[in-house]
């Protein structure tokens, strides 16, 4: 059991938890739900349980236990779906980041990453 101070305190309560399931009955369930960010499953009002929300009403019953849902969210159609990121810089882009990530991939000791930017910095200074 945990005393709090008021509802927006709680929020920060079960955020800081970050439970499977959350049970939210209060007066106003839906005007407490975009500070409640970390939770599996967030069950709105008297009458929304756990087993309803298990069973019947559709979301997936696989949610993050132990306080993982501050990082996790629960299996979806998402996990499920090959995804690819596509990425494009200009020659412009480029020559402003290039820097940044050979000083990191320096630190990070992968030189041959160091390298490509530099050689491909150096085709592009020939034409400049």
């Amino acid at each position: 059991i945990f005393i709090v101070r008021d509802l927006h305190h709680a929020c920060e309560v079960a955020n800081y938890i970050a439970p499977e399931h959350l049970e939210v009955m209060t007066r106003e369930p839906l005007s407490l739900l975009p500070e409640l960010k970390h939770a599996g499953a967030i069950f709105l009002g008297d009458y929304t349980t756990e087993p309803l929300g298990d069973y019947v009403l559709g979301p997936n019953h696989t949610l993050p236990t132990g306080g993982t849902a501050r990082f996790f969210s629960p299996l979806g159609v998402y996990d499920f779906i090959k995804r690819s990121s596509v990425l494009y810089v200009s020659r412009e882009g480029f020559i402003k980041v290039a820097h940044r990530a050979k000083d990191i991939a320096e630190a990070e000791g992968l030189t041959a990453h160091a390298l490509a930017l530099e050689i491909r910095k150096n085709e592009i200074n020939k034409f400049l």
